[in-house]
């Protein structure tokens, strides 16, 4: 325990995939506006929760500095996903191709819903890593579950207040915006407390396979900071 990863291990780059995975398929389910006990959601909330369980699992096993990595890798493949789709959707379909409107409506993002998106996502996301790793710090290690919600409320709480006012500013009414970022931040923190259970297992499980536990000491908390060490 406690020893310096230089290099990524295995476990680390199934993770990561998992986390671009997760990060991608939100975007495309976003596309579709849900109903949820009369609240109206974006089909992202399905999986986009999970990316911010995966950002405390590798903060809490290799440290800020792997979750930075993760982070900016995972925004650039998703950056890399969104290129793609609008290159695709803007080049015309064959004369037999009839589903243009079906195709855009999933993969023609707009270029303010992009900007809010990504935006949202690194400022969301280095949020939580950054009070995961300063919590787990002055804590010594103690109180996971207090620190894996508390990293999830604040990073939900940056991401909605960043998406939603440029995504629907002038789209949606403007009273209406308190009450979607409200409850995006208290449904996706709910998910976070439904699957604390497993996440306390699998980051036990996988710092015992790693043999790590990592304390943030001494370290630059600059997002443009990019090392393998953590």
């Amino acid at each position: 325990m406690g020893k310096k990863v230089t290099q990524v291990s295995m476990l680390f780059m199934l993770t990561g995939i998992l986390f671009t995975v997760c990060l991608i398929t939100s975007n495309l389910l976003g596309t579709k506006q849900i109903s949820v006990g009369g609240i109206t959601l974006t089909g992202g909330i399905i999986v986009f929760p999970i990316t911010y369980i995966l950002n405390d699992c590798v903060c809490e096993v290799w440290g800020y500095g792997k979750t930075r990595l993760l982070i900016w890798i995972g925004f650039l493949t998703n950056f890399l996903f969104v290129t793609l789709c609008a290159l695709c959707d803007a080049i015309p379909g064959a004369p037999f191709w009839d589903n243009d409107a079906g195709f855009h409506a999933i993969f023609g993002l707009a270029p303010r819903i992009a900007f809010a998106s990504f935006l949202a996502f690194l400022t969301g996301s280095f949020t939580n890593a950054y009070v995961m790793s300063r919590m787990k710090v002055q804590s010594q290690g103690r109180n996971f579950s207090a620190r894996a919600i508390l990293s999830t409320l604040f990073g939900e709480s940056i991401d909605s207040l960043v998406f939603f006012p440029l995504a629907f500013y002038g789209v949606v009414p403007l009273s209406a915006l308190p009450v979607m970022m409200f409850w995006q931040v208290v449904l996706k923190t709910a998910y976070e407390i439904l699957v604390l259970p497993i996440t306390i297992r699998v980051v036990a499980k996988v710092k015992q396979m790693e043999g790590v536990d990592t304390f943030d000491d001494n370290i630059t908390y600059n997002i443009f900071h990019l090392s393998l060490k953590s």
